[in-house]
């Protein structure tokens, strides 16, 4: 082979070995002996072969779970809560070079920011603030997670598992406490109708034909069954009558 044709060989490939794509979504961290040198952006890029390597960084929003942690409320009900942590990294370089493994360290610090949020609460403060005990969470680990470089999106309480004998309590405590609002908003029903009851009576007593159409009325509605006979031992005429005080006798 030529001498020539091989050493363009030989340079085709050194060339075509530092070529490197990078997705709009991610950075490269440039080293040349391990030392850093640049950020590379997205793009077709060259870097020097055996001399020169890159670490690509995502910088999407990533998603980490909280593993289930065993934490003890204030008021000391045993529980077990899992989450969702969403950041997203803003410095790569930061996030590479000043901490090892970012994604873990994130997911200790939450684990660790989880326990001693809802242990400072109450049973009843978690199961009914979980946005508030998320934004608390976030405010911990974003406090150590600036200066990596890395914002942290939010913090979601997903799932609080509660023991077998306190599901039944709290079960019995809402069944108790649905059962004191029916009886409360039937006192209340029957309250209203006695006093619609009370006014149609007024308005009826006022007049005897209102209380003869009336009494034809419940009539009629009985007869509606045709299962029943009513007798009359008397006419209806020798009902007793209230005579209005405005008619004159």
């Amino acid at each position: 082979m030529n001498p020539l044709m091989f050493f363009l060989l030989i340079l085709v490939l050194f060339l075509l070995a530092g070529i490197r794509v990078i997705f709009e979504y991610k950075r490269a961290l440039k080293f040349r002996f391990g030392k850093y040198i640049n950020t590379l952006q997205p793009g077709l890029r060259w870097i020097i072969p055996f001399v020169e390597t890159i670490q690509k960084v995502d910088i999407r929003v990533i998603t980490i779970k909280i593993i289930s942690q065993e934490v003890m409320t204030e008021d000391n009900v045993p529980c077990s809560i899992d989450g969702v942590v969403f950041f997203q990294i803003t410095d790569p370089e930061k996030a590479v070079l000043e901490v090892e493994e970012f994604s873990f360290a994130i997911t200790q610090l939450s684990q660790a920011a989880l326990r001693d949020v809802c242990g400072k609460v109450e049973l009843d403060t978690i199961l009914s603030k979980r946005e508030e005990m998320g934004k608390n969470i976030k405010t911990i680990v974003e406090g150590e997670t600036k200066r990596w470089g890395i914002e942290i999106i939010d913090v979601k309480i997903k799932d609080i598992q509660l023991p077998e004998n306190m599901r039944r309590m709290m079960a019995n405590q809402a069944e108790a406490e649905r059962s004191r609002r029916a009886r409360i908003i039937l006192a209340q029903a029957e309250d209203q109708a006695a006093d619609m009851l009370l006014k149609a009576g007024k308005k009826i007593d006022q007049s005897p034909s209102a209380i003869k159409l009336r009494l034809y009325q419940t009539l009629s509605n009985i007869a509606a069954e045709k299962n029943s006979t009513i007798l009359f031992p008397f006419p209806e005429e020798v009902l007793p009558r209230r005579r209005r005080k405005d008619i004159p006798e």
